[in-house]
């Protein structure tokens, strides 16, 4: 209809051929750079967006996974820290010193010798809460070694340590060996 517009007005010479000749290259002009400019800018940066969108979505799901972790952390050592609090057993002295490992340090604590005797046997641990160290029985050590393993310091199980035979059996121990 263009063409046909532009020659009934050349024909009723409103517009000369060079004008007509002119507009219908603008025109043309317009259209490539239309297709080759705009086309594929407006997919680039529909692309752009969604890689964007995709990325964000992404960071935003690991940092959701993160917070549900650090919360799924903090609720356990909150039980831990409440069990401990609530299950600690007394020192009862400080008559002995009980020496125990605490990952590659040597830490200890004084302790009565009725509680020294009750953490060898197996029916007293020692749990960490933070930087303090408690002794509790042996049922609440099961509950802590449950819910956060790495609190649970010294705990010499009945169950686990089966007596083997002692090569050292018929050799007396000293008194004053305290370990």
């Amino acid at each position: 209809m263009g063409n046909s517009l532009q020659d009934q007005l050349l024909k009723a010479g409103l517009v000369d051929r060079e004008k007509a000749k002119k507009i219908r290259q603008d025109q043309r002009k317009q259209g490539k750079q239309q297709r080759h400019s705009k086309a594929p800018s407006v997919d680039e940066n529909r692309a752009r967006a969604q890689q964007e969108l995709a990325a964000k979505a992404e960071r935003d799901r690991e940092l959701n996974r993160r917070r549900k972790e650090q919360a799924e952390h903090n609720a356990l050592m909150a039980q831990v820290r409440q069990l401990v609090e609530s299950n600690r057993q007394p020192r009862g002295g400080d008559d002995l010193a009980y020496n125990f490992a605490d990952g590659k340090k040597i830490k200890r604590m004084f302790v009565s010798a009725a509680v020294h005797q009750r953490i060898a046997s197996g029916k007293l641990a020692i749990v960490r809460v933070g930087q303090q160290y408690e002794l509790v029985t042996a049922d609440i050590a099961e509950k802590v070694r449950s819910r956060h393993e790495e609190s649970l310091v010294f705990f010499n199980d009945p169950k686990q340590a089966a007596p083997e035979e002692d090569p050292y059996a018929d050799y007396p121990v000293p008194d004053d060996l305290m370990w």
